[in-house]
């Protein structure tokens, strides 16, 4: 299993995954974010483009290191790593 792991605003958008442990399979980024689209609708719709890239101002790391392949998720999120997603703030 791998944890997944999000900044709190995003809780406002899937309030289902407050307060609780994200645990999913573990495979490709792409994968465990299918994985959590079943947990809450609509998730993947936030973080992911139309092509299925990681938004510009969403980011996303497997235990320290940031993810490399932001177009097709193909990184591997290890057997008991975390997988960290965070949106980038901007603006002045």
């Amino acid at each position: 299993m791998v944890t997944v792991e999000m900044t709190s605003h995003l809780y406002r958008f899937f309030p289902q995954l407050e307060n609780r442990v994200v645990q999913v399979q573990s495979g490709s980024v792409a994968e465990v974010l299918q994985q959590v689209e079943q947990l809450a609708a609509g998730f993947t719709d936030y973080v992911l483009d139309e092509r299925g890239a990681l938004r510009r101002h969403v980011f996303a790391a497997i235990n320290d290191a940031l993810v490399i392949d932001r177009r097709t998720l193909s990184d591997r999120v290890p057997e008991g790593g975390t997988l960290y997603i965070f949106q980038a703030l901007t603006g002045g």
